[in-house]
């Protein structure tokens, strides 16, 4: 309790500095003193950071927050903090779903894309639930998701088998995740599916609470918990597939994030989690793409790139702090009635939240 605090400060501090690095480092440099002065400018500067940086940091900030927010739905309605979109098929389907008409040198405008992400991410995510029994059983749903995931994955290499050097090169580029060369049409290419997801979110939040409990004591309270599985993924797909179209599928985001959320507030129920989740989420994704940008100037890498190579080994040593921090929690009873103690207890949740996750 008493670390939690520092560790929201901590993460108002990562926030703070990665917006500052995004508007005031590269080429040209614009001293923190001056950011007020040089958006406001006509000048080389005022372009660069009004048209160029400014609109990339709006851009981290908003997909860093979907991606977070549709891990942790994922991992709530699933009850597997490994439940995220790369192992469901949902990144590796909008990829796809963007990725073909490149290949087959179709001419799809810019405001289309993002509807063909949302076909590949909605395909990827039907043929998990069709094969898996539409949601009964959440660890069928991911061991068969990471099946779908491999196979559309596989489907993309061939597509790159098949392109030529130049798409070859676009191709890889947007299967990393990039944020490169974005500007504002982009971002406000995301403001109508913000505007159904927020309130599917809202509404989502107290059934993701009842699916903690478990699938018989849902049932018991009156959830109906295969439509809700079915929900719960549509609603990561409308977060994930406009991302897809605009920024690439920026890796791993919805598995660290949520580790982060829970580690910041492991008592919050699903809705304190759910906005914990989509701030950490933009906060990993704010901070990954300044060394994308940066660590190679003047060649930029691609920020999924950071997010996988950073996102990764971050969340796993978080997932077993928590499971280790869970079978330590020990503390003794108060002595019975006739001094004897009653013996260990477990902090934690209680027998029916312990009877859900076995």
């Amino acid at each position: 309790m008493t670390h939690r605090p520092v560790a929201v400060v901590c993460l108002l501090t990562a926030a703070l500095a990665g917006s500052v690095s995004a508007l005031c480092l590269g080429t040209p440099y614009v001293a923190p003193d001056r950011l007020a002065q040089t958006l406001g400018s006509d000048g080389l500067e005022g372009v660069v950071v009004g048209q160029l940086r400014f609109p990339r940091l709006v851009l981290a900030v908003v997909a860093g927050a979907c991606l977070g927010a549709a891990g942790l739905v994922l991992q709530e309605a699933l009850r597997n903090p490994l439940a995220v979109p790369e192992m469901l098929g949902v990144s590796s389907g909008a990829a796809l779903g963007v990725a073909a008409p490149l290949v087959l040198t179709l001419s799809v405008p810019l405001a289309v894309q993002p509807f063909l992400a949302l076909g590949g991410a909605a395909l990827g995510g039907v043929l998990t639930l069709v094969a898996a029994g539409f949601g009964r059983s959440p660890s069928a749903v991911l061991l068969t998701g990471a099946a779908v995931a491999a196979a559309l994955q596989a489907g993309l290499l061939v597509l790159m088998v098949l392109a030529d050097q130049l798409d070859l090169q676009l191709i890889y580029r947007y299967l990393l995740g990039s944020l490169s060369g974005r500007t504002w049409d982009d971002v406000t290419g995301l403001w109508p599916w913000l505007v159904v997801a927020v309130p599917a979110l809202v509404l989502c939040v107290p059934v993701l609470g009842v699916l903690r409990l478990g699938d018989d004591d849902a049932r018991t309270l009156g959830v109906r918990v295969g439509r809700a599985r079915v929900a719960a993924l549509a609603i990561a797909v409308v977060l994930i597939a406009p991302v897809v179209a605009v920024c690439g599928p920026v890796a791993w985001v919805g598995f660290l994030a949520p580790q982060l959320a829970r580690r910041l507030r492991p008592d919050g129920d699903a809705g304190r989690l759910l906005v914990l989740s989509a701030a950490c989420g933009a906060v990993v994704v704010l901070c990954a793409d300044q060394p994308a940008r940066l660590a190679l100037a003047p060649v930029e890498t691609p920020v999924g790139a950071w997010t996988a190579l950073v996102g990764v080994p971050v969340g796993v040593a978080l997932l077993k702090l928590r499971g280790r921090g869970a079978r330590t929690e020990v503390r003794v009873a108060p002595a019975g009635r006739y001094g004897a103690a009653a013996g260990p207890v477990r902090d934690g949740p209680p027998p029916l939240l312990r009877k859900a996750e076995r």
